[in-house]
């Protein structure tokens, strides 16, 4: 039995991968602020759920939380660390605290969770980390710039791990979704700056309007989302990134080939920046 420790699990990607767990053979250790939401959300859980309280911005409980885990279950093999929540604005809007508001859930809750259930995982010699990014981790746009940066932080970090815990028999992969029907741009996960510049209504405004239109009819089908991150987590071999959905993929491949693109374009004056001259030397 695959025990599972999910972030953020009383609602949106967290709950569905939750629910997909327990429809199989898995135990899901779901944690949430409110556990209560928890148990509303999977009453029929049983003896294979065990919801606990969680703040990943507050490091003692993310250990407790992982103590309680091993104490019920004796091991974690999937880490999904999905809490999360977003900034609407132009990076110019957003005030210093807005700003670290969303890093400190983001970036090191992240972290704090990860510190937290890593020494189980690599006393078992084995565990799988799933960090769910954005595909604005990858990609940014106009009036996502801070929440980009938050899910580029988490695309490095799940790198390094990658590379430091795969001699350890953990395997990490940064998730990397499009836009999905959850409730994201609900105002309980989605904040929006306080200051709006004028100047910026052309280009941060129309994703104003898109935010306020979309909620809810988002293209993207959560309960398969999960589905496919379950899939991910039996992988022999994962894959480092995983795009969901096909505007994940089409902005991906944009961002591919206009780097390529600059590349070609660039090399010389970047290769012309070594001692003693130019790009041969």
């Amino acid at each position: 039995m695959k025990v599972w420790f999910i972030t953020g699990a009383s609602r949106g990607f967290g709950l569905e991968i939750a629910r997909k767990v327990l429809d199989g053979e898995g135990a899901v250790v779901a944690t949430a602020r409110d556990p209560r939401t928890v148990h509303d959300a999977l009453p029929a859980g049983g003896d294979r759920l065990l919801a606990v309280p969680l703040d990943v911005t507050v490091e003692e409980q993310a250990r407790q939380a992982a103590d309680a885990a091993v104490e019920r279950f004796g091991r974690i093999d999937v880490l999904v660390n999905n809490a999360g929540r977003g900034l609407l604005g132009a990076v110019e809007e957003a005030s210093a605290d807005e700003v670290r508001a969303v890093f400190e859930t983001n970036v090191f809750g992240l972290l704090a969770v990860t510190r937290a259930v890593l020494p189980v995982m690599r006393r078992q010699r084995a565990g799988r980390i799933i960090n769910i990014s954005s595909v604005g981790g990858f990609t940014a746009g106009t009036g996502w710039g801070v929440y980009a940066g938050t899910k580029f932080a988490v695309e490095g970090l799940s790198e390094s791990l990658r590379a430091e815990l795969l001699p350890l028999g953990i395997l990490t992969t940064v998730v990397e979704p499009g836009v999905f029907s959850t409730d994201f741009l609900d105002s309980s996960s989605l904040h929006r700056v306080g200051q709006v510049i004028p100047d910026y209504a052309d280009t941060v405004g129309r994703t104003r309007r898109w935010a306020q239109e979309s909620n809810h009819a988002q293209e993207g089908d959560p309960v398969k989302a999960a589905e496919a991150i379950v899939t991910l987590a039996a992988m022999a071999d994962p894959p480092s990134r995983l795009q969901l959905g096909a505007d994940s993929v089409e902005r991906v491949q944009a961002k591919l080939d206009l780097v390529a693109e600059e590349l070609t374009q660039w090399r010389e004056l970047a290769l012309s920046t070594a001692h003693g001259g130019g790009a041969g030397s």
